[in-house]
């Protein structure tokens, strides 16, 4: 076990926490108030923002945002937070958002997700354990999925909607009542 391996030109604020063999690509940013655990690849150009707790083994690819700001009018700045799991795959330009104080403060993922390149989960989702969201799946804000749910590509989940466990959404579509 070592310390974290940070590349020279990376943004890491004094306030973030790294866990042990964590490593930070060129120009990624971890802002403050940011927990990340061992073994994380955070890749160059990602961002993980404040208010983000994320436990071992992840991987962040280049330009992938983690925990942004809500999209949400009713956001004014308030501390909430955006609590990953362990050994999640995140892949280059996806977006995962923080909760809001009126949906429970947090958003949250699980254990074992391939969250693949242009995914969008919004504020307040709570996305299970072993869950595949394909190539530009977005998940609108309040949205929960099951354990081991597959949502194709390019497909959208209406806010509020519940996708079960092992539920299979296909590529293209659109959700707008629990699947």
């Amino acid at each position: 076990m070592g310390r974290p391996v940070i590349h020279p030109s990376a943004f890491v604020d004094a306030g973030a926490v790294l866990g042990e063999d964590v490593v930070v690509g060129p120009c990624a940013l971890i802002e403050g108030d940011v927990v990340i655990g061992d073994r994380t690849r955070i890749d160059a150009f990602a961002s993980v923002k404040r208010y983000t707790a994320m436990g071992q083994d992840n991987h962040v690819h280049s330009y992938a945002l983690v925990g942004g700001e809500p999209h949400d009018l009713k956001f004014h700045g308030e501390v909430t937070r955006l609590v990953i799991g362990n050994c999640n795959n995140i892949r280059e330009f996806s977006t995962i958002h923080r909760g809001t104080e009126d949906g429970g403060s947090e958003t949250r993922i699980g254990d074992h997700n391939l969250i693949m390149a242009y995914v969008h989960v919004a504020h307040d989702c709570i996305v299970g354990n072993s869950i595949v969201m394909s190539n530009n799946a977005t998940l609108a804000g309040h949205c929960v999925v099951g354990d081991h749910a597959i949502i194709g590509g390019l497909s959208a989940v209406h806010q509020f909607v519940r996708i079960g466990s092992h539920a299979f959404v296909g590529g293209c579509s659109g959700i707008d009542q629990d699947l």
